[in-house]
């Protein structure tokens, strides 16, 4: 098994303060400007940009109900409800990930985000682009750009309280299928199949 590989905190605290610093380089002029972190990678991220920008109207979207493959992975226990600071219609809305992959994520927060409103402009300001991408989603602000191959994951770690314990790992995925039997049973071998 190949040693994951870990990106520490300065590199992150540096990447957050370019993402911010492009933000405001674009927009100057604050006027309807809204944050929103998509659940829940998102949140802290949002939180600690806002704090960059100086920038109070900070929000979160939950996109539980828009996920594509919410058949195959159920509301999680833990999620932050949708909040919005104020009223999207006519506002420049940043919405802000982790990790940017296949899209998918940013196309279920887009349907979320309209669910409430039309907003003027939207933009997109991820902490890490690894690329693999399935749908036309292209992030606005990237702080980090990876290429993990194709069977490695990236886990983003931030801490309020602590950020010197942030951290990017990048490692192998585990396999979905951990259970021998539960693997026989769901193809269909050896006995009852499983839904």
């Amino acid at each position: 098994m190949a040693t994951p590989k870990t990106i520490g905190s300065n590199q992150i605290q540096a990447a957050i303060a370019r993402i911010a610093e492009a933000i405001s380089a674009r927009h100057d002029q604050p006027g309807p400007l809204i944050l929103l972190g998509i659940a829940n990678g998102g949140i802290t991220l949002a939180q600690r940009l806002a704090g960059h920008l100086r920038l109070k109207r900070t929000g979160t979207l939950d996109i539980s109900f828009h996920r594509d493959d919410i058949g195959r992975h159920p509301i999680p226990k833990e999620f932050a409800p949708t909040v919005l600071p104020a009223d999207v219609t006519g506002a420049t809305v940043i919405l802000v990930d982790d990790v940017l992959f296949t899209g998918r994520t940013v196309k279920a927060a887009l349907d979320e985000l309209f669910d409430h409103g039309r907003p003027a402009k939207v933009e997109l300001a991820v902490l890490v682009d690894r690329g693999g991408r399935l749908m036309p989603v292209a992030a606005d602000y990237t702080g980090l750009t990876l290429s993990p191959a194709a069977g490695e994951k990236v886990v983003v770690t931030l801490d309020e309280k602590h950020p010197d314990r942030e951290r990017i790992e990048i490692s192998v995925a585990k396999s979905k299928i951990e259970n021998p039997k539960l693997a026989c049973r769901s193809l269909g071998i050896g006995g009852s199949k499983i839904f």
